[in-house]
């Protein structure tokens, strides 16, 4: 199990000292153990992090997020709850986030910052995935490989708007096929929509999720790869017979008329 000094816990979670402590001091974290002096988090520390972090991006109060877990925990095993909070709390992804600049930015786009238009670009690399602001200047990039996808493509001819155009498209494509896999193992599986009773079935609930990640993966890798092959060979293929048949067309007579 991974150990963590205070400041490796809140950059782990995205988040700050300052509210690792706050959280403690409301009772929303627990204590860190002691070694002489220093406080060691477990994962279960940061996964009760990023459990808060969410609640609060839906709105929750800290007052509301703490009467949640008094609850919880005073009505089910805290090992699985933090079991529990660990599967819906890890990334999906093994990507590390990276972080760029805006010189950076300028080469990877080709957008001046000088002019109206790289303002415009920002609000819509941040609407889209590709970047949170920072202070200084600098932003998070959150998935490295989905700049490096948006780059490459504008340096393939593609506008940077269209970029960002299919980009959200692709998202709400992914959106639809997530909720499908939900709605699978709200029907089959372990995710009941009664709601996790005992502490077995939170444990169940947890092993499920676990074990559906890769599969959500692999599944949507193997069947994009199809649908690509399909596509690509229908696109081209059309295009190739409309040449051949131009090809073939008799020449004009020059006599004719």
């Amino acid at each position: 199990m991974s150990v963590f000094r205070i400041d490796d816990l809140a950059h782990a979670a995205g988040s700050t000292v300052r509210n690792v402590r706050a959280y403690q001091d409301r009772g929303l974290l627990p204590p860190p153990r002691l070694q002489g002096r220093v406080g060691l988090y477990d994962e279960s520390h940061l996964a009760r992090l990023r459990l808060i972090g969410q609640l609060l991006g839906r709105g929750y109060t800290l007052v509301t997020i703490a009467e949640l877990i008094s609850a919880w925990e005073r009505g089910r095993n805290l090992s699985d709850l933090l079991g529990l909070e660990k599967v819906l709390t890890d990334p999906w992804s093994d990507e590390i986030p990276g972080r760029v600049d805006t010189a950076e930015l300028t080469q990877l786009f080709g957008v001046d910052p000088e002019t109206d238009e790289f303002p415009a670009m920002l609000r819509m690399a941040e609407k889209h995935g590709f970047l949170e602001a920072e202070s200084g200047g600098r932003f998070k990039v959150p998935s490295p490989r989905l700049l490096h996808v948006g780059a490459e493509l504008v340096a393939a001819g593609i506008p940077l708007p269209a970029v960002f155009e299919i980009a959200g498209r692709i998202r709400e494509d992914c959106g639809v096929i997530a909720r499908r896999f939900v709605d699978l193992a709200h029907e089959h599986g372990n995710l009941s929509a009664e709601g996790l009773v005992s502490g077995e079935e939170i444990s169940e609930a947890a092993l499920f999720v676990q074990r559906l990640r890769p599969l959500a993966q692999l599944a949507v890798e193997g069947l994009l790869a199809q649908c690509m092959e399909t596509e690509v060979r229908t696109a081209l293929g059309d295009q190739l017979a409309g040449a051949v048949a131009r090809d073939a067309r008799p020449a004009p007579d020059p006599d004719a008329g």
